[in-house]
């Protein structure tokens, strides 16, 4: 294998793996917010004042920059057109 093709291999293995721990990330997200609306929902006797938001609203704006960055952070396209326009500029 040339040099070219072992840094693509590297680099999709680490969007793979950031996209796994994305997916991971995600399902403790859904688990233990839904543990704490539980204890909101059978703990409280006043059920107007909705707690959980605060947890749900912190971690899931660390989750989308998650998402962001697994599934919208395509660094094999951006390389590729990076060194097509050093290239060019030859």
């Amino acid at each position: 294998m040339n040099q070219l093709t072992e840094n693509k291999d590297e680099i999709l293995w680490q969007i793979a793996k950031e996209r796994v721990g994305f997916r991971w990330s995600l399902f403790s997200y859904c688990i233990v917010n839904l543990f704490l609306i539980g204890i909101w929902y059978y703990s409280s006797g006043n059920l107007n004042h909705f707690w959980p938001i605060w947890p749900i609203l912190g971690w899931g704006i660390g989750l989308a920059f998650q998402y962001a960055k697994a599934y919208h952070g395509n660094r094999i396209n951006s390389v590729e057109k990076e060194y097509q326009k050093l290239k060019n500029q030859q």
